[in-house]
């Protein structure tokens, strides 16, 4: 593979009009690096945090991915379009505007565990195909419900009778153009997402971010991995156990350790519930040596066994 071996996480403060894709290969090039990877696509027409995973981080964007994630966005009253956002075609047009006292009286219907349809213009994939591929074709698409969890919806502000600020703190898989979408037809008018930046996920947020601007005059004084943050950090709330030179070598060859009746108590008290993927990873525990993680594995019946290991060159 070309390129460099670099580590880390870089926190991108995306531009509009940038493909997450695109974002990812820009940044990829300035480090010159051989490995990277994104967790968490934003639309091109949002901007915000983009966590960019370098080499051995790559191994830690599932769990950033499915950290929560906070969004502020704004919702123009009176015209619906085909892809939920301003870019689509107008569809539907009213001058009934809502209050915003039958906004916060509404925004409760969509806090927890709700089903939500995602928009047509998704890339989740209908037989093979992206939806907004058949979309753009004009093919139906058809997308059924899916569980999605919302732990906070608050109005924020009201620039304009046809304009409404809103913050949202949610789990993995939430669209704001299809939560814009449902609170439109709960309020009985039209809507769409006129604007939407992310600012967290996970316990990365935006004041961390650096802009491509930064980021290329980082590069050009030869101080870009300055803007890089540890591997680690994307492992940040799961739990960690320290291990001896000898118990890390073992890991690192794909081995279980045993680990002591106190440590493996520890760590069971320490346990969350927590799904990445669909699979259930309560069990998963970081390895740390002295200085950097060794591996990701699971614990239990009193060993930890690697799942994934650093390779630190």
């Amino acid at each position: 593979m070309k390129g460099d071996n670099v580590h880390g996480w870089l926190i991108l403060d995306k531009p509009l009009d940038m493909t997450s894709t695109r974002a990812v290969s820009r940044c990829r090039r300035l480090f010159n690096a051989r490995k990277a990877g994104h967790a968490g696509t934003l639309d091109p027409l949002a901007s915000g945090v983009l966590p960019i995973a370098f080499g051995e981080a790559t191994k830690t964007a599932p769990f950033a991915q499915a950290s929560p994630k906070v969004y502020r966005f704004t919702i123009r009253w009176g015209v619906s379009t085909e892809t939920l956002d301003a870019e689509g075609e107008v569809i539907r047009e009213s001058d009934v505007f809502p209050t915003p006292e039958a906004i916060r009286a509404a925004l409760g219907r969509f806090i927890g565990e709700i089903e939500q349809i995602p928009p047509r213009y998704s890339a989740i994939k209908v037989n093979g195909a992206r939806a907004y591929d058949l979309a753009r074709d004009g093919k139906a698409v058809e997308l059924k419900p899916r569980p999605v969890r919302i732990d906070k919806l608050v109005l924020l502000n009201i620039p304009g009778a046809d304009l409404a600020v809103l913050e949202m703190r949610c789990g993995k898989g939430v669209y704001v153009r299809a939560l814009a979408r449902d609170l439109a037809a709960t309020l009985g008018v039209e809507g769409h997402v006129a604007a939407l930046r992310r600012t967290c996920v996970g316990s990365y947020s935006v004041s961390q971010a650096v802009s491509l601007d930064e980021l290329e005059e980082l590069v050009h004084k030869g101080r870009a991995l300055e803007a890089l943050l540890p591997v680690e950090t994307a492992l940040d709330d799961i739990p960690a156990t320290a291990v001896t030179e000898d118990e890390g070598f073992q890991l690192r060859q794909g081995r279980s350790i045993v680990l002591p009746p106190r440590r493996a108590l520890e760590l069971r008290k320490l346990r969350r519930p927590r799904d990445i993927a669909g699979k259930d990873c309560s069990k998963v525990v970081v390895a740390m040596d002295a200085e950097r993680a060794v591996a990701i594995g699971e614990a239990r019946a009193g060993k930890l066994s690697p799942v994934r290991v650093f390779q630190w060159d």
